[in-house]
Order: structure tokens, then sequence, then C-alpha cells
């Protein structure tokens, strides 16, 4: 159903003239996020400054059967927050405050529109960081809706684990709490983890309690290159069989070194190559680096260096997430479509071959890389969305990238999330669990307004 006159009148009796706006150019910026998919442009766009605000507007669109589309900064990759069926797009922009640090309880209390580095500039006077690193500069809301992870889970867990509490407007606009500030609880069914992850599908997320971590005393960044992904990935298994306590350990493969290098002008060896890090104190930190070269060099590493320095850091991660830039940069007047699936570790490197082979297969341009501590790894691949055939195979791509995980036990999505893009993978995934899915979905949202058509479709 479609913002109607009553129901815009209603909104401007609850919000300011500024908080509200029909302006084609906010709508098809709210139209999108970052993935392949096509736009859409809400009705209206609306900015509450509160959780009561949220209520009320929740409320209104009960009442009207209106579609709601929670909106953080638009960096999703499956088409979260396109609004397909119209409605009102809810942009937390305005709702982006660091409530409470609470730096001997470890925890943060923070609104839905606190980006990661807004949050860790702020964390920093405490010597404090939040662990999830998904890349983009995300909002915190958002992270939690599509379970966020990166290259830090290896070593602190994804999204889902740095959650003690959230506060949620529900699809009728009563407002509830899922947790507290406890570290550990038996007590009701956990709700932190139906929310986190259930893509503004359950309700609007306007306030979270995180954990965060102490800053590490030391920090050692390296690079070690391989002959094959095989051998790449059977170091990082044997690492972590050793007990080397690794913060973050992600794969890149050749075709992705050759792009980096020519997008930072920096000179790798172009072959398999591990970005590490390692976080700790110092004397520990020494045994794990001398312990995990003599590991990579059983597995035929052919160059290891690490860097300590905060600047070289920094430019060494700079190649790793600068990636999907540097693809971007490399093929213009094209789209990037990215892939993400999880599997387990031991089945990584087949998968990565097998996703290779198929690229190179159907002609397409792409690279790989994956946060091989998890098992979780993607294929980044340029398209042209004026190119029929070429949409066709991309598609086939993806799902044979898809098919190729789930055969193994593994998921169609290990951070990116369901959004309109994994939809179609879901029965096969979870099979009768779909039933309990879909019946959590219709007693909390029996009308669908809350990000309808996205993972959870009710078949009426």
């Amino acid at each position: 159903m479609h913002v109607t006159l009553n129901v815009f009148e209603e909104l401007k009796r609850i919000l300011k003239d500024e908080q509200l706006t029909m302006n084609e150019t906010i709508l098809q910026q709210h139209s999108k996020d970052e993935s392949y998919h096509t736009p859409h442009t809400p009705d209206i766009v609306v900015y509450p400054d509160s959780t009561e605000e949220v209520s009320e507007i929740v409320k209104v669109a009960d009442k009207h059967g209106v579609p709601i589309v929670p909106f953080g900064v638009g960096s999703s990759l499956e088409g979260h927050v396109i609004p397909y069926d119209k409605g009102i797009t809810i942009d937390f922009t305005h709702m982006n405050k660091v409530i409470e640090v609470r730096e001997k309880d470890f925890l943060v209390k923070v609104q839905p529109g606190v980006t990661r580095m807004q949050l860790n500039k702020e964390l920093k006077k405490y010597g404090l960081f939040f662990s999830v690193d998904p890349g983009a500069d995300a909002t915190l809301g958002g992270m939690a809706a599509t379970n966020a992870s990166g290259t830090t889970s290896v070593r602190y867990g994804v999204m889902r684990d740095q959650v003690r509490d959230l506060e949620v407007v529900l699809p009728d606009g009563e407002i509830i709490h899922t947790g507290n500030m406890a570290q550990k609880s038996s007590s009701g069914y956990n709700l932190n983890s139906l929310f986190v992850g259930s893509e503004g599908t359950l309700g609007c997320i306007t306030e979270l309690t995180l954990k965060v971590y102490g800053i590490p005393e030391h920090i050692v960044a390296g690079r070690a290159s391989f002959p094959t992904v095989d051998d790449a990935v059977a170091a990082v298994v044997s690492t972590l069989q050793a007990g080397v306590p690794i913060a973050r350990v992600e794969l890149v493969d050749e075709i992705s070194i050759r792009q980096t290098n020519l997008y930072n002008e920096t000179t790798y060896e172009e072959r398999p190559t591990l970005f590490l890090e390692f976080h700790g104190n110092e004397p520990g930190l020494k045994h794990d680096v001398e312990f995990t070269k003599e590991i990579v060099a059983d597995h035929g590493c052919r160059e290891i260096a690490f860097e300590e320095d905060n600047a070289a850091r920094n430019k060494l991660w700079e190649a790793r997430h600068s990636l999907a830039y540097a693809f971007i940069h490399g093929h213009p007047g094209r789209k990037q479509m990215v892939t993400d699936v999880c599997v387990p570790i031991t089945e990584l490197a087949g998968a990565i071959k097998h996703a290779r082979n198929t690229i190179d297969e159907f002609g397409l341009n792409g690279g790989l890389l994956g946060h091989v501590g998890d098992g979780n790894y993607h294929a980044i691949v340029m398209i042209d969305l004026n190119d029929e055939e070429e949409l066709r195979k991309a598609d086939r791509l993806n799902e044979e990238i898809v098919e190729y995980a789930l055969a193994r036990g593994g998921t169609c999505t290990g951070e990116h999330g369901v959004g309109i893009g994994k939809m179609k993978y879901q029965e096969r995934e979870h099979g009768k669990a779909m039933q309990v899915m879909e019946k959590i979905k219709l007693a909390l949202d029996p009308k669908e307004i809350m990000n309808p058509h996205k993972l959870i479709h009710l078949k009426k």
C-alpha cells in the first residue's frame, strides 16, 4: 500500500517538517544499496530523533498497512533496504548518539545510526574498541540487522556475539528490550539472537548495548604468499589447530593481488596471499609470530613479512580493505556483484578452486577473497548491467557457488545476509525449519509491513 494523504498528514503531526520528505533526490538516494539489485524508490523518507517517534511512525504504518523499510547508510549488499513495495523508509541518521560507555563493564550503549568508525573514535578515549569490522563504515543498527562480521571474527566473533541487549520497536509500535547487561543469562528465549540478523523484518532496532574490548597492548600484521590456494588454507588450518590466537587472517587470490597492485601501487608477488594480524603483549606476540613462520614454511610459504609500525600495518591492511574499490576502479562502467558463502574450513580450499574455475569458465572478470579463519569467502565479479547474457552468467555463478556450499554443509550467506538476493536458497538450506521462521514472522508481523518480501516471504 502506498502512503496516502491521510498517512502523510498523520506523520506530519508526529514529526517536524524537516524530518520527512518526498524530495525526488532523497527518494532516489534511498532506492538502493551497494548491491547490483534494481533500485526502487519509497513514497516518503522520515528521519526520527527518538525511539518514541519511531514507535509513533510504526503505529501509523500498522494502522494503514503501509510498508516500512529501516535504513542506515545503505552499505548492504543483497538489496535489504530497497523498498520494492514503496511505503515509508525510516532513515536513522538523526539517531546517532553514543548514549553511554560503561568502560569497567566493557559495554557501550548506542543509537542505531552510530557508525562503526564513529564508535571506535569515541571508545579510543577509554582504551577500548569495538571488534566487528565488515570493511564498510556501516551503522551499528544495520550491522546488527544483518549479523555482520568481517576480518576480526576469527578472534572476537560476529555481531551476534557482541549484542547484550536491543531496544526494538515491534510492527504494532510496542517497544521491547531483548536482553540485559549481564554477561550470561539462561532466562527465557534468546530474543537477541532472534532480532540480530532479522534484517528489519521483525521490527526496528532503536538502541543497542554492545560488548567492547581493551585495545591490544601490541599489534603485529603480516603478509605471506603461497604457491597455491590449497597451501594457504592448509597453513591457516594448521595455525588454528596449534592454538595460535590470530586476530585476523584473510586470503586474497592472485587475480585480486594483481588488482591490488595496480590500484595501490604495491609490488606484492601475484600469488595466493594471506594477510594476518596478531593482538596481545609483545613477548607473547614474538613467540606467536615465530611459531607462525615455522607453520607456514611447512606449507610452502614463498615469502613472509611482518609489520609492527602503525603506518606500515595500515598500509598492509589498506591493500585488503580497498580490494572492492580496486576492482571498481579497474573496470569502469561495470557494477560490482559480491557473492558470500561460508563452508566448513576443511572445505574452503575446494570451494575457492571451484569458484575460480567457474568464473573462468563463464568468462567473467573477478577475484576471490576470504575470511579463511572461519570459512567465509567472497567472489568479486564486475558485470555490465546492460549485457543480459553477462547478467545471466553472473546469476548462474552465484547459484553454482551457493550450491557448492550447501552441498558441503555450508550456508548461502556468511555475513552479507539474505535480503532479496538469497531468498531463493532459504528453503533448500533450512528445510522444514523455514515453517518455524514463517510462523515467527506471522506472529510478530501479520500484516507483513516490516521490510516486506525480504528474508522471509509469507505464503498467503
